[in-house]
């Protein structure tokens, strides 16, 4: 087949699904995981220094650097395998190497990412988890001793996974070393590359955990302001059906609180789209883990339901709540509008009215006004017309008032015809 008959992305969008395989990990090892975020405007974040930072950390290391652009990197750093990959929030690396420290959960172990190159990474840490990884004893309930030594018994989730091809354990509380640990006891005969899995799905579940619940800071804000502008959207709605207030008033106070409504909703659209989507990868990943119950221990998921799924509740609670106002108050503003109209007709109607009103006055005027000009204009006609024709009417014998008498009706009709035929010219 012809290569022009690819589309130009065809081979970039297969590629992409064999970019990041799951890390090989042998047992005994110990990983370290780190996940970075900038605090505001993550998602438009400058990447080229995401890059730039994991490259002062290949450099400590002599390890080759990747090329510009690129959004996951893998390389041996030491004795450590790292894996580094750019998210649309977030940065995270993972570093894991053959061993276990005599001390379970050594804080040298993190020292892989040191302490001045992750202070000057460019975001905040908002997830760090150190996995201790050891081989399952023939007696699974040996390891029981060791969970109650490592973990804090009253939040311990712990759960055979895989078709009891290991044992996962945490307890999802942050260490003194700012480490959360997790330990994983693989059955013997396991590949590295399900061990591998298992680490990956522990790390995501932690990290997309901590992504989701910055959601529920927000709805605990947004929350507190909607308690505000909740009574006063209520009592402008009461307001409406009052007959002595200004409609127009109340309409710009529901414009107000809609203004505010919507510049609300615009600035926590993303983070409650994001809690969403991290909350069912969340979910995602401890279904992929095929949990079964170890040793009466509580399961990750029966954690979950627990501890997490109330703050996921609490967010979707403030975004719903937040888009019933919305709709309260888009309802509320088009009842106030419909009677603004309503009254704004009413008005122009008696408006109309009053200026039919003037209409037919000032017609009468008109009519009184001509009138009185042609009463006036007669006048003037006949005083004219009398001096016009006395000097004829001496010799034929008739007086003075005689000939005025005479020429009124006359000059009357002939003034009355001339202003009609005027007024019809006009119109």
């Amino acid at each position: 087949m012809s290569q022009h008959a690819d589309h130009p992305l065809r081979f970039a969008l297969v590629n992409e699904l064999h970019a990041r395989p799951f890390p090989m990990i042998g047992v005994p090892s110990h990983a370290t995981y780190l996940a970075i975020k900038e605090p505001k405007d993550a998602a438009n974040r400058d990447r080229a220094a995401d890059l730039a930072h994991l490259c002062t950390l290949l450099e400590r290391h002599a390890a080759a650097l990747p090329p510009q652009g690129v959004t996951h990197h893998t390389c041996q750093i030491g004795r450590h395998t790292l894996k580094w990959e750019s998210h649309t929030e977030f940065v995270t690396c993972l570093a894991h190497a053959p061993g276990t420290a005599a001390r379970p959960f050594d804080p040298v172990e993190a020292e892989v990412f040191p302490e001045a190159w992750v202070a000057a990474a460019p975001g905040k840490r908002v997830a760090a988890v150190s996995i201790r990884i050891d081989w399952l004893p023939d007696e699974p309930a040996e390891i029981e001793p060791l969970l109650d030594a490592w973990f804090v018994p009253e939040s311990l989730a712990c759960a055979w996974v895989l078709g009891g091809a290991a044992v996962v354990a945490g307890d999802f509380r942050i260490d003194p070393a700012g480490q959360m640990r997790f330990a994983l006891f693989v059955r013997r005969g396991t590949e590295p590359g399900r061990v591998g899995r298992i680490v990956q799905r522990i790390c995501e579940i932690e990290t997309y955990r901590a992504m989701s619940m910055l959601g529920l800071g927000r709805a605990r804000g947004l929350t507190t302001r909607l308690n505000a502008l909740d009574p006063e959207l209520s009592a402008l709605v009461e307001r409406m059906s009052g007959e002595a207030d200004a409609p127009e008033a109340t309409l710009q106070d529901l414009l107000r609180v809609s203004s505010e409504l919507e510049s609300l909703a615009v600035s926590h659209a993303f983070r409650f789209g994001a809690t969403g989507a991290y909350e069912a990868i969340v979910a995602d990943r401890i279904e992929v883990l095929r949990e079964a119950r170890f040793a009466a221990r509580q399961k990750f998921s029966e954690f979950m339901r627990r501890r997490y799924e109330p703050a996921m509740r609490t967010v979707r609670s403030a975004e719903g709540r937040l888009d019933a106002m919305l709709e309260r108050a888009a309802r509320a503003g088009e009842l106030l509008r419909t009677r603004v109209d309503v009254e704004r007709s009413a008005q122009n109607q008696a408006l109309l009215a009053s200026m039919d009103r003037r209409s037919d006055l000032a017609l009468r005027l008109q009519h009184t006004v001509e009138g009185l000009s042609v009463v006036a204009i007669s006048y003037y006609g006949v005083s004219l017309a009398t001096y016009l024709f006395t000097p004829l009417a001496e010799p034929l014998g008739l007086s003075k008032a005689a000939l005025t008498a005479g020429l009124v009706p006359l000059v009357v009709v002939a003034v009355w015809l001339m202003v009609r035929r005027i007024r019809r010219g006009m119109h």
